[in-house]
């Protein structure tokens, strides 16, 4: 019988597993679906290292480049999105090949998600003002007054989970901390699919997210931040801060020279690298570890390599 498991790929930014994806994808028939919060939205595609229209005309995409960056998606629409791309792949035959570097949502679909009801877009934005308006200090005041426990366990500076606590509060009137300890139901069984996170050498990571920054600039990344500034989207939709909007702005506002704006691209793009190491090896212990010499070699071979050990 044709083994149709899963084949789910995690590891740090530019550590080449969406080369292998791709390559995988080829010769087993499958599909390619998206693991990486950032390559979800629409705009960016140089910066987010989306792959190249010419791959996605290799072998069938999902979940890449089909939500605006006006919007702020979320773990739980990557859930419902991700049970929809499985249907899908069930249904064409097709083996799926999930690949991506962000850890919230290979644990959402191995581990589920609490179940919060959707959160009225009105109350979102009201949030997500007054943070803006306000800065964070003052709504994780907001939220310790009203929240004294979820506010507890949030950094004062992390907006993004504040504004969230608060939104959950507001539109549910129970607190996210209650929601998260409700029962979960996983998207994937992880025992029935062959999970694989790449180890990369710290030093060689840091070459090739330097390197690969570089690539992105003679693509065309600056580009790209010109035509998304123009769209003035609110700065704290999560767009707004993929690796390399933020130094790029400053450039095109002629507060950082162009290599100096390259530098701090590079430097958010390796401290990001290094903080995804950290949470794979605390968070996918029971995951198959494979090096990137492991990741070159052929794909028959490599296949062969993946069986033996799972």
């Amino acid at each position: 019988m044709t083994d149709m498991r899963p084949i789910l790929i995690a590891g740090p930014t530019a550590s080449g597993k969406s080369g292998m994806a791709l390559r995988l994808a080829e010769h087993l028939g499958g599909v390619v679906i998206n693991a990486d919060s950032m390559q979800v939205y629409r705009e960016l595609r140089i910066l987010t290292a989306r792959p190249t229209a010419a791959e996605e005309a290799r072998v069938p995409h999902a979940l890449y480049g089909f939500v605006p960056g006006a919007e702020s998606y979320s773990a739980g629409r990557y859930a419902a999105d991700m049970a929809c791309a499985l249907a899908d792949a069930r249904r064409e035959g097709r083996r799926p090949i999930i690949v991506g570097g962000t850890g919230l949502y290979f644990k959402t679909l191995v581990e589920g998600l609490s179940p919060i009801p959707s959160i009225p877009e009105a109350v979102r934005a009201h949030w997500r003002a007054a943070a803006a308006d306000n800065g964070a200090a003052h709504v994780h005041g907001v939220l310790a007054a009203r929240d004294a426990a979820m506010a507890q366990r949030l950094a004062p500076g992390d907006t993004q989970r504040i504004v969230r606590a608060l939104e959950v509060l507001d539109a549910t009137g129970m607190s996210l901390a209650d929601w998260q300890r409700l029962p979960r139901e996983p998207v994937l069984d992880l025992a029935e699919t062959i999970p694989l996170v790449v180890a990369v050498d710290r030093e060689e990571l840091s070459r090739r997210v330097d390197l690969r920054f570089l690539s992105m600039m003679e693509q065309g990344a600056l580009d790209e931040v010109l035509q998304l500034k123009a769209l003035q989207l609110d700065p704290t939709l999560p767009l707004m801060t993929a690796l390399g909007v933020r130094p790029l702005l400053r450039h095109l506002a002629g507060e950082l020279s162009r290599d100096a704006a390259i530098a701090a691209g590079q430097a958010e793009t390796r401290s990001y690298a290094k903080r995804q190491v950290t949470w794979t090896r605390g968070n996918m212990i029971a995951w198959n570890s494979i090096s990137t010499q492991e990741m070159e070699m052929s794909v028959a071979d490599f296949i062969s390599f993946i069986q033996a050990h799972h």
